[in-house]
């Protein structure tokens, strides 16, 4: 099968911008633009991400950081044991995160599995809130192409607006890419007007260059959203695997004129979490990718940290997670 595919062309860009021509290719060059990547300098991709990871803000711009942070959660519950009462309340907090506190935007969206999202649908309707879904066999991925698809329609009827696959990591990591590729392709097709997150599941891949190869796979089949973890594996989202999939979306842009954006998901919990990654974004990405369109958090305890660091800010002293609440 013949697919249109970038064809590579090598730069000096640290950031590792391979450049792009539109041409009509086969399987092998996709392989030979996957590989023809620059390789990643891992040891000054984790300098950067420390030196990141020390970065502060001030304190009157804290506040904003962090309503920033809560405008980007995704919600997430994603147990075999969700109710749809359970899924209710949390479309109620995802509205209104802090009772106390009716100036605290909502959240970006509710993230729930296919099944529920109806549910999810009808809570949060007229409330700007997205519903989001993972579909294609969440998590492992392991299944059939038309069950998958089956998956991501049924997702899409019931009301989601943002659906949530897993790539096929066992076929890429065999070099399958054409595979990785046509399924991405077919998902897209499959979500219509529904906005797709592909999530890379990071800490199954094999190192930092396989993050760079996926991440420009799933663009080139046509993800929005590049994700990193489904919150199952460990590591998930860690700074310099961020990092890498920032500068993937940043140069992404220069060459195309269209902004995509990133997802991190798994492993951050806590508003110094948070901003850290948001300092990552600013300066990795650009300010431009500043936004719930283009930056979310995959996250089910961060929002509670977030809201409790909020009202330090505001109160001058720490209250217990238990006080914090939607109305």
């Amino acid at each position: 099968m013949t697919r249109t595919v970038p064809a590579p062309r090598r730069s000096s860009d640290p950031g590792g911008d391979p450049g792009l021509a539109d041409a009509v290719r086969d399987d092998a060059s996709l392989r030979r633009f996957l590989h023809g990547l620059p390789g990643v300098d891992e040891v000054g991709l984790e300098r950067r991400s420390a030196t990141l990871a020390t970065r502060s803000i001030k304190k009157d711009s804290k506040l904003q950081a962090i309503d920033l942070a809560v405008s980007m959660i995704d919600l997430t519950t994603l147990e075999g044991a969700d109710t749809p009462g359970k899924v209710r309340s949390l479309c109620a907090q995802a509205r209104r995160p802090d009772s106390e506190y009716p100036e605290v935007p909502p959240v970006a969206a509710v993230c729930v599995y296919a099944d529920l999202a109806r549910v999810a649908s009808d809570a949060l309707a007229g409330s700007g809130v997205g519903v989001a879904a993972v579909s294609t066999a969440f998590p492992s991925g392991r299944s059939s192409l038309a069950i998958k698809l089956a998956d991501t329609e049924l997702a899409v009827e019931n009301g989601a607006t943002e659906i949530d696959m897993v790539i096929d990591r066992g076929a890429f990591l065999t070099g399958r890419y054409g595979e990785v590729y046509d399924e991405i392709v077919a998902v897209k097709q499959a979500c219509g007007s529904a906005h797709l997150k592909v999530i890379l599941e990071t800490g199954e891949l094999a190192g930092y260059d396989d993050v760079r190869r996926a991440s420009w796979l799933a663009l080139l089949a046509g993800g929005d959203v590049i994700k990193t973890s489904t919150g199952k594996i460990s590591p998930a989202a860690t700074l310099p695997v961020v990092q890498l999939m920032l500068l993937a979306v940043r140069d992404w842009h220069r060459l195309t004129g269209e902004h995509r954006g990133v997802k991190a998901a798994g492993g951050i919990r806590t508003s110094k979490d948070a901003i850290r990654h948001l300092v990552a974004v600013n300066e990795v990405a650009g300010p431009a990718w500043l936004t719930p369109e283009l930056f979310r958090f995959g996250a089910s305890s961060l929002l509670n940290d977030l809201l409790r660091q909020r009202r330090a800010q505001l109160e001058g002293h720490y209250v217990g997670t238990d006080y914090i609440g939607s109305a």
